[in-house]
Formats: structure tokens, sequence, C-alpha cells
């Protein structure tokens, strides 16, 4: 879902952001944090989605704990969690990267009588509901990986244990962007991305983990495919998959084949593509330029992804007691407050209201008409007064999560199919 050029964007200059971001809003008083964080070092690693150095200014500022972050794409991620234990003391990671890294033991289960905010945590990292009568997406939903069975488990169980893998921090629901001024007429299927209309102008992101998730959304809207759990892929239902791709591919349906967060940007605001996989930050840097693009809502709904902090099994003592001031800190609502401005969700949404504008509140988490202009945390103009979100409020776009990021029992066939796609 990231790869390092996706920082670019969202981590623009800090003396930028600094004012803008806060300057209309009313904040809270700040919260008393313990003294004995002072000049601790704490070494995280992740995606460029929330390794922002505004998060390591503003820790720094507010707790005294000097943040060190290195931002990866997600495979140097997994890869690093898995096989450097010694290289990190916190690692920022995808929900669905936990089955590659627990068994590992490179990560220590977390006390969730420690976590202040615990019971704000939205339901989705708890039990798997948005709601009490909401279903249950495909895929690695988080909170299948999300608790172990004891402060030193070893395996996922699928209630709220009090241990947890990792502590929730971000998440969104994914979908297509689109050109509307370039397209001309109404979009409300995934199958629009296979459509010969657009032939030549279609793009679909090169990452294979993510890229397949795309495909198989498209494939079973076109009643191609019906998917026991498209997250965990039958090799019969890979090849179906990839062959129906092959042959639009082979017909000259795509542009190109992104890797980068700045290539899917050129590639839309350009008018090369109309119609492609795109990521939120991406559609506001489109927007941003004054350029047309729409997060898509489509009534096969979301393929969703979600984040989280776990912190290494070598962490103790006074560093222990400093990450978990930390992760206090980034659910007490500042962090998240940031991260929504950019079209995402914090796992305690409540707390990041205090941190944002009636009017921030209401169109990125409400889905509400706009009453003055919508700007990025780094003061671009996103939207109008009288403007809604794509897709509408938080219940809304969460609601409609069809599948989740997943880790197949048979990725390595999955990867080497795509890899076929991709030189076909």
């Amino acid at each position: 879902m990231t790869t390092i050029s996706k920082i670019r964007y969202s981590r623009r200059s800090i003396l930028k952001s600094g004012g803008a971001a806060l300057a209309a809003t009313a904040l809270p008083a700040p919260m008393v944090w313990g003294q004995e964080s002072k000049n601790i070092t704490l070494r995280q690693f992740g995606t460029g989605v929330s390794n922002l150095n505004e998060v390591a200014t503003k820790v720094k500022e507010d707790l005294g704990i000097t943040l060190e972050m290195t931002a990866l794409d997600t495979d140097s991620v997994t890869q690093r969690a898995a096989t450097q234990p010694d290289s990190f003391d916190i690692a920022d990671i995808e929900y669905f990267v936990a089955k590659k890294v627990w068994p590992t033991g490179n990560l220590q289960a977390m006390d969730a009588t420690k976590i202040a905010n615990y019971d704000k945590i939205v339901g989705i990292f708890r039990n798997g509901k948005l709601t009490p009568t909401s279903t249950i997406a495909q895929g690695t939903a988080p909170h299948t990986v999300g608790f172990v069975n004891g402060p030193n488990g070893t395996s996922f169980v699928d209630n709220e244990s009090g241990w947890m893998t990792l502590i929730p921090t971000i998440y969104n629901a994914d979908t297509l962007g689109i050109r509307p001024d370039l397209i001309g007429r109404p979009i409300s299927s995934w199958t629009e991305l296979l459509n010969p209309e657009f032939k030549g102008k279609a793009s679909i992101l090169d990452i294979s983990s993510i890229g397949i998730m795309d495909m198989a959304m498209v494939c079973e809207a076109m009643g191609e495919v019906t998917y026991g759990d498209k997250g965990n892929m039958t090799r019969e239902e890979i090849d179906k998959t990839i062959a129906i791709f092959t042959e639009a591919k082979k017909n000259g349906q795509f542009r190109a084949f992104w890797k980068t967060f700045d290539e899917s940007v050129n590639l839309m605001a350009s008018g090369e593509v109309v119609i492609q996989s795109m990521w939120s930050p991406a559609i506001t840097a489109v927007r941003s330029r004054g350029i047309p693009c729409v997060y898509q809502p489509l009534k096969e709904g979301y393929r969703s992804w979600g984040g989280g902090i776990g912190l290494s099994a070598s962490l103790s003592g006074m560093e222990l007691d400093a990450a978990y001031e930390y992760i206090n800190w980034y659910l007490s609502g500042w962090v998240g407050g940031f991260l929504m401005r950019q079209g995402y969700y914090s796992a305690v949404p409540e707390t990041s209201k205090n941190f944002m504008t009636a009017n921030e509140w209401g169109y990125w988490f409400e889905g509400k008409e706009s009453t003055a202009d919508i700007t990025s945390p780094f003061g671009d103009k996103l939207a109008g007064a009288g403007e809604t979100r794509d897709g509408g409020s938080f219940y809304d776009r969460m609601g409609a999560v069809a599948c989740w990021n997943a880790v197949m029992e048979e990725n390595q066939y999955m990867v080497r199919k795509w890899n076929e796609f991709i030189a076909a």
C-alpha cells in the first residue's frame, strides 16, 4: 500500500505545516505527561503513511521523547520486522503483516490495561464490527490478528484477551480514483476499470498484495469470478483473476502500472489516465493542483487497510514505559487530527475531534457540507464551502468495506503469477 515516494506529499516542510494545520482550531489544554521519558530515544520504522517528521517533532515537544524514524516500503517493513529484531524499538506496520511477523517472536504482546483510550478504540480493531450489526469483511480483518492468548502468547485469538499484537493507529477505505471532467458520466462500479471505453487510459498499482485485491474487486463485480475469500484465494481463483487482467493488458487497456505515489499523481494530473487504483493522499495531491479528482464510491464497496504500533520483544525498563507513554500520546488526538486532514481515520476518532475545527470534523468524519475552505495539514486547499467528502461519512465509508488487505496462504504462488502478468 505504500512506497517510499508516498512520503513526499505527506512530509512537506515542518515550517509550512506548523501554523496552517491548527491555526483556526480551539485546542484543549495540553495533557500532563510523565517526566521520566525525557531524553529517551526510540527507534521507529514503518511506511511513509504515518512515519512523519511532524509527528516526531510534536512528540519531542510534548513528551521529550526523541523518535528516530525510518520510512520504508511495505515489503521492506515486513522483512525488517521479521529478520532484524535488534534494529528497532517500535514497528509501525500494517495488520496483515502480523501474520508474517508475529510467529518470529520479534514483537511483544502489549497490555491493554496500559492503553488510556482503549475503550474508545473503534470496534473494527476490537471485535471486527464497526456497529453491532456490521458484517465482517473478507481478508485479514485487523481484529483477527490483533490479540494473542496472554503476555507470552504465540497464537492469535478471536476475542479481546487484553494482550494486543498492535495498537491501532491509522486506516482507510480505498477505492478507484477518477477524473470526472475527462470521463463525463457517472462511475459506480469496479467493472469500469476494464471498460474498453477507457482503453489506454486506465492504470493499476504494481504492488502484488494490493493490486490482486483490486483485481478481485473488478472480477467479482463483472461476475467472472466468485471468491470464497478474496483475501485468501485458491490457485484456481488466482489463475482466473490474472488471466482476465492479462487479456485486458494485451488489448491495451492500461496506460501504466505505477509503483510510487508520485507516479499515480502525475498519471492522473496529466490526464494520461482517467481511472486507476489510488490512495487518499494522492487524490489530495491532485486536487491541490486545482485539478478535479474524485475518490469514487463504488456499489461493490471498498478495499480497506489498517496499521498499528508494535513493540520490540527486547524493549524493557524505562524505554518500554516511554513507548507506552508515546502510544497513549499518539491516541490522545493531535496525531489523529493531523492524519484525518489527509483523508485517513484515527483509531480513536473522538479524541481527534478536539484537534479539528467543527468544519473539518463535519467534512472529514460526518460527511457534512463544508462551511468554509477545507485544507490539508500543509495548508493546501482541497475543497470549498458547500462541498462534501467523496463517499460521505465515516460510517458510510468504513461500513461499506468489502475486503481487507491480506496475506494469502498461496502468497508465493500469487506473487509469481503477478510477475508473469506484469511481464506479459
